[in-house]
């Protein structure tokens, strides 16, 4: 069994990477689906939006499927040697980035959104091109986006459960986590330890959600 010290890193490293990849490939998508004039893009940010109302233990099934070592998907990386990706720490990545997406696109999406188009035109009359725009115009004007996008990533995949369970399966040292440990301490009838993890679960989503709602009132913009 591995102590809570290495449950807790173990956590905070998850949720780190989650949070690196989900800022990398959110900026982009929702710079796209705040700009599109498509109508099919709606199509695109319903799917994104997905797991927002997706009980978390379907997609949790559906990516087993996919990580598993009988998976099409996986047959690039079994030539490779890797035979699955279910039950690793890898997999709890991918899970946790497709299930935190849209707490990252959404708040991006808006920030976006609420921009405007005229920073964009005034950058334009100064020549600046699309790609200089966006990193000196569009970038700080939407930063309060992106620590909100930062904050509610890294929160949720630490509160994540369901898929974790599923594709992770509560390995010691290698996918148990956090919210997988209250789970085994309540079977265990541990009590007093699964108090103390959800006590300090609990202070740490109201430190989250009261970060949120200060730093709103301090930017003084609607909440994404």
């Amino acid at each position: 069994m591995s102590g809570i010290a290495d449950i807790v890193w173990l956590t905070l490293r998850l949720a780190g990477v989650t949070t690196i990849i989900l800022l990398l490939v959110a900026t982009p998508l929702a710079w796209w689906l705040a700009r599109s004039r498509f109508w099919w893009s709606e199509v695109v940010g319903a799917l994104v939006a997905l797991p927002i109302v997706l009980p978390p233990t379907v997609l949790g099934f559906y990516l087993l499927i996919a990580l598993g070592p009988h998976s099409i998907l996986m047959a690039p990386l079994q030539a490779l040697g890797v035979r699955t990706l279910a039950f690793t720490f890898t997999g709890l990545v991918i899970g946790s980035v497709i299930y935190s997406l849209p707490f990252a696109v959404q708040p991006l999406r808006n920030a976006f959104q609420a921009m405007g188009d005229r920073p964009l035109e005034a950058a334009a009359t100064l020549r600046a091109g699309p790609w200089d725009a966006f990193l000196t115009v569009a970038v700080p004007l939407a930063r309060p986006g992106f620590v909100v996008a930062a904050v509610l990533a890294f929160a949720h995949t630490v509160g994540e459960f369901g898929v974790v369970l599923m594709i992770g399966g509560g390995i010691p040292g290698e996918t148990e986590v956090l919210s997988i440990e209250i789970y085994r301490l309540v079977e265990a009838l541990e009590w007093g330890q699964a108090h103390l993890i959800a006590g300090c679960l609990l202070a740490f989503a109201f430190a989250v959600v009261l970060s949120l709602l200060l730093l709103d009132r301090r930017t003084g913009r609607p909440r994404p």
